[in-house]
């Protein structure tokens, strides 16, 4: 059962959304100003601290706690919004309620935009912060835990798929939110969480894959790690909620995974909409699944 702070949320959000149906499409650059200025009115998270960093010219940030975190290792944080918008702003919140619940600090990557960069601009630049970040002097892969949201959720799994390959050392593990890993978009739940889902329009995904990639190889394994063999990934958690059109690319990745024997834990959150977790401090299910993501980011790292 939903708490009520959970549903009076989803009712702001498909209000939002009426209201906006009525007017003229958004160009790109009116999506991510939108985007930016709706997660700056959140309240911010006090007690840490942000710096930027150059990852061997990807940008990044670094967040850190002001008292009692950063000491068991690091988040590197890739942020959703469909490949084309969000930033290293918007996720700010994000990231720092999981880096104080794992008591890590974080690393978030400015990976290059679609359309303007389509495929594989995104993944390239993940995996460029990635070595940059365990380069010589730098962090153990066994004390980094990859993380990201819907697209960067699936760019999240792209790159432990990409690492694999390439036999990089992978990471203590990733943690999954609502992951798009199926840009051919052939799960159900697209159909049957549609009239729910109060994030998310269907009618949307195919002119923003689009986007990603132009070309339409919608099932190339870097582009949809559904599609990937995932057999030697590093243990993963994902969390999706029931009331989102991304839902079967969450679980049928989870379940995957673990037929090809990666230790995976998932949770599907009900009646939660499309990365709640960003509203943790307003949500309760957004503290709670923040917390469980800290314990279990604390038990892969001391595995490791």
């Amino acid at each position: 059962m939903a708490s009520q702070q959970m549903k009076d949320f989803t009712g702001l959000m498909f209000e939002r959304r009426s209201l906006a149906s009525g007017s003229p499409a958004l160009t790109v650059a009116e999506l991510r100003a939108g985007f930016e200025q709706m997660m700056a009115a959140l309240p911010p998270i006090p007690g840490v601290a942000m710096e930027p960093a150059d990852a061997d010219g990807v940008p990044v940030e670094w967040t850190r706690a002001l008292e009692g975190g950063g000491s068991r290792g690091t988040l590197l944080y890739l942020h959703g919004g469909g490949y084309f918008e969000g930033s290293i702003a918007t996720h700010r919140r994000l990231v720092a309620v999981l880096c104080r619940a794992a008591r890590v600090r974080g690393l978030s990557v400015e990976y290059r935009l679609a359309p303007e960069y389509p495929f594989p601009a995104a993944v390239e630049d993940a995996a460029a912060a990635y070595r940059w970040l365990i380069g010589p002097g730098g962090e153990d892969p066994s004390r980094v835990i990859v993380a990201g949201d819907s697209a960067g959720g699936g760019l999240s799994a792209a790159l432990l798929v990409y690492l694999r390959d390439a036999g990089d050392p992978l990471p203590a593990g990733a943690y999954l939110i609502s992951p798009w890993t199926d840009l051919a978009s052939t799960g159900d739940s697209i159909k049957s969480r549609a009239a729910v889902d109060p994030m998310i329009d269907p009618s949307d995904t195919k002119r923003i894959t689009g986007y990603y990639v132009p070309d339409g190889d919608v099932w190339n394994p870097m582009v949809s790690p559904l599609y990937a063999n995932l057999a030697g990934l590093p243990p993963l958690l994902v969390h999706v909620g029931d009331a989102e059109v991304l839902l079967d690319d969450a679980v049928r990745f989870a379940d995957r995974a673990r037929d090809a024997g990666v230790l995976v834990e998932s949770e599907v959150w009900p009646e939660a909409f499309h990365v709640f977790q960003m509203l943790a401090g307003l949500l309760p299910e957004a503290d709670e699944a923040v917390a469980q993501a800290g314990e279990w980011m604390i038990k892969r790292l001391e595995a490791g």
